[in-house]
């Protein structure tokens, strides 16, 4: 299919593109920007009239619950729920049961998101087989299956000759480890952040130190083995200032924090609101601002939604007892947009961090309107208001800090290889 868009505003942070012009899609491909090519007939002319058109959202961590956790979520309803927050490709954790450990399962994985033609699936591979710290996988055969990186997702990894070993195998093959930091030590029993309102609520913390701590040893294992790694979720100050010391010694690590932290603190909990019972814990303000800080001065290279649905259920129970976790795919453009907006953040830088950037971490040709790229694309409304409520959410998870608010920015057409997968008016 042939399809013209038009007069919408094209932002692609790779291509330094911020400017009204028309796009050409033909064979699943961008055929052109600007001026159509000799002989272009579209099959459909899509209207971007006071839309933002740009490269479909990549996330970085979203919980599909597939195999395993079909009663908290399926593949179906979190490839709508992604389609419809204009995410086209996502990062899927290992830690699915069984674990992402064998080739089979990832080929399975693969195959079911595949039929169902919406966004793309990336799978971790887990790092140590059953996520349990003892034993590294066959990282390479994972690899062949279809793994983009290897993660022990909030598994702990307690014996770090376990991991300076999966670091070696990594390096040799030039494979990138996905890293929590948290020491499982210092974290264990812990809900909520070690500060005011743990100690007011008299709910079971977790220190900062517990993620420090944890980096410092990832760092000093990186610069032993030469591995590239990824570090998960950035919570604290004090972790963002040890990733921008360690880019500037030049070791090869990224970092992302997810979209909840960048808003949200400690005080959000309220009272016992097992909706921002979240891994890790929602710090103190301090931290928060540092968070928001190192994504303006790029420390911290992308925001995910670490989209994690949970059923009703397990969130009505006691904060310490609760299941965490918060859906987050269908929040994840609003809520950038709301950061950037109160950063006096460039939007094209702050859509870099959804497209760009996790395209680079992940090796991908994918987040930009390159012409002969695949046509991955998001049109969305930056002015739209919408209220956050379960009828409106795609996901089988409704468990979110924002039910009830209303956000601005609003997704209208999805592409995924030149084919519209989401349109709503």
């Amino acid at each position: 299919m042939k399809i013209h868009i038009q007069n919408g505003r094209l932002i692609d942070p790779k291509n330094q593109i911020d400017a009204q012009h028309d796009i050409y899609i033909a064979a699943g491909k961008i055929s052109a920007i600007g001026v159509a090519p000799e002989g272009f007939v579209a099959n459909r002319v899509i209207d971007a009239s006071g839309l933002i058109v740009c490269p479909g959202l990549i996330d970085l961590s979203a919980r599909l619950r597939e195999p395993g956790y079909e009663y908290m979520a399926t593949l179906e309803s979190e490839m709508d729920a992604a389609v419809a927050g204009g995410v086209t490709s996502l990062v899927c954790p290992p830690d699915t049961d069984p674990p992402l450990d064998e080739p089979g399962l990832v080929e399975m994985l693969k195959f079911r998101a595949k039929s169902l033609n919406q966004a793309r699936v990336f799978p971790l591979g887990a790092l140590t087989q059953k996520l349990e710290g003892q034993r590294i996988t066959e990282m390479a055969e994972l690899r062949d299956a279809g793994c983009i990186g290897f993660s022990q997702a909030d598994a702990p990894l307690q014996d770090t000759q376990v991991l300076w070993r999966a670091m070696q195998y990594a390096a040799t093959f030039d494979f990138t480890v996905w890293l929590r930091p948290q020491d499982a030590y210092l974290a264990k029993g812990g809900v909520a952040h070690d500060g005011e309102v743990a100690s007011r609520l008299g709910l079971p913390a977790i220190p900062a130190s517990a993620e420090t701590i944890a980096i410092g040893t990832i760092l000093a294992l990186a610069r032993d083995t030469g591995a590239r790694i990824h570090l998960c979720r950035l919570s604290t100050r004090t972790g963002v200032a040890m990733v921008r010391a360690a880019k500037e010694e030049g070791l090869p690590v990224t970092c992302d924090v997810a979209i909840h932290h960048a808003h949200l603190s400690e005080m959000d909990i309220g009272y016992f609101d097992t909706n921002c019972h979240l891994i890790p814990p929602l710090r103190s303000s301090r931290d928060r601002d540092a968070l928001r800080q190192g994504l303006q001065d790029g420390t911290v290279d992308a925001l995910c939604s670490d989209h994690a649905p949970v059923d009703d259920d397990a969130k009505l129970l006691p904060f310490g007892e609760a299941e965490a976790g918060a859906t987050g795919l269908e929040l994840l453009l609003p809520l950038t947009l709301k950061w950037a907006e109160e950063a006096g953040v460039p939007l094209a830088t702050a859509i870099a961090k959804l497209t760009t950037e996790p395209a680079r971490i992940l090796g991908l040709n994918n987040g930009s309107l390159t012409v002969g790229q695949p046509a991955d694309l998001c049109l969305f409304d930056p002015q739209r208001y919408w209220k956050v409520e379960p009828r409106s959410l795609k996901s089988s998870g409704k468990n979110t800090p924002y039910q009830g608010v209303e956000l601005r920015g609003k997704v209208r057409v999805t592409l995924v290889d030149g084919h519209v997968v989401y349109e709503t008016d």
